[in-house]
């Protein structure tokens, strides 16, 4: 059977009792269980990120990812149904690096009015997969697995 107690407000006391002044001296004779009680609610510093955090960081790589990942759907769809396009396209990615997504998506639209509808169907692929295919949940699990978590 489960008891509980509950203390009334009138019966909290600021000023310390004997027993919490016995325990508190308790506490600084035996330091290591001292330091055992406390909650450490700070986060690790990580150096070398300059202004932004790792998780800012981790987004950026994950968004000029999944423009990786929309170019090569691009190009795949391309392939089959408009071979002219593919190739501008492939032209295109010669010479053009997609280390920066969005640098990427940019001076494509630069190119031509062809180049630019390129753009903006792998801008709509880019959303569409990131909020409807990638398997969050499954990252998080493969983050953790990977860390022996």
């Amino acid at each position: 059977m489960e008891t509980s107690a509950i203390l009334a407000i009138s019966q909290l006391s600021f000023y310390p009792s004997k027993s919490s002044q016995a325990y508190s001296s308790w506490l600084w004779k035996n330091p290591r269980r001292a330091r055992s009680t406390r909650l450490s609610c700070q986060k690790m510093y990580v150096p070398g990120f300059g202004e932004a955090s790792p998780e800012a960081k981790a987004a950026q790589n994950l968004h000029n990812f999944f423009t990786y990942v929309a170019v090569r759907i691009v190009t795949s769809q391309l392939q089959s149904y408009n071979p002219e396009a593919h190739k501008e396209l492939m032209e295109f990615m010669a010479t053009h690096s997609l280390n920066d997504g969005d640098e990427f998506c940019a001076n494509l639209m630069r190119e031509s009015s062809n180049h630019k509808n390129l753009a903006l169907r792998i801008l709509e692929v880019r959303a569409a997969y990131c909020k409807n295919d990638f398997e969050w949940d499954n990252l998080e699990r493969l983050s953790k697995k990977v860390n022996g978590w």
